[in-house]
């Protein structure tokens, strides 16, 4: 009489813990699911930013170019003056 009445009581808990882990996994299943779509939307967002800062990357890529020809023709300017500086200087010493 014990032992059918335990494994009825045992069948039940089984029953009812099945039954728990199915409505779990069904929100499981729906939580994801929402991730999913707001990982979808980040993802959409992030990429709606391709063209503008492709256009940021241009510009800087330009202003880079300008800069490094206007630092090497300063540079150059520099350089033919100090070496001007320099032959004047020779000169004078040799003379």
């Amino acid at each position: 009489m014990a032992n059918t009445f335990l494994l009825t009581v045992l069948y039940v808990v089984a029953i009812v813990l099945l039954v728990v882990l199915i409505v779990v996994a069904f929100k499981l299943i729906k939580v994801l699911d929402k991730i999913d779509r707001i990982a979808d939307n980040v993802e959409d967002k992030v990429n709606s930013f391709n063209g503008a800062i492709s256009v940021m990357k241009t510009a800087a890529d330009g202003i880079a170019n300008i800069s490094d020809t206007v630092v090497f023709g300063v540079s150059s300017a520099v350089s033919k003056l100090v070496n001007k500086f320099v032959k004047k200087k020779e000169e004078d010493e040799d003379e």
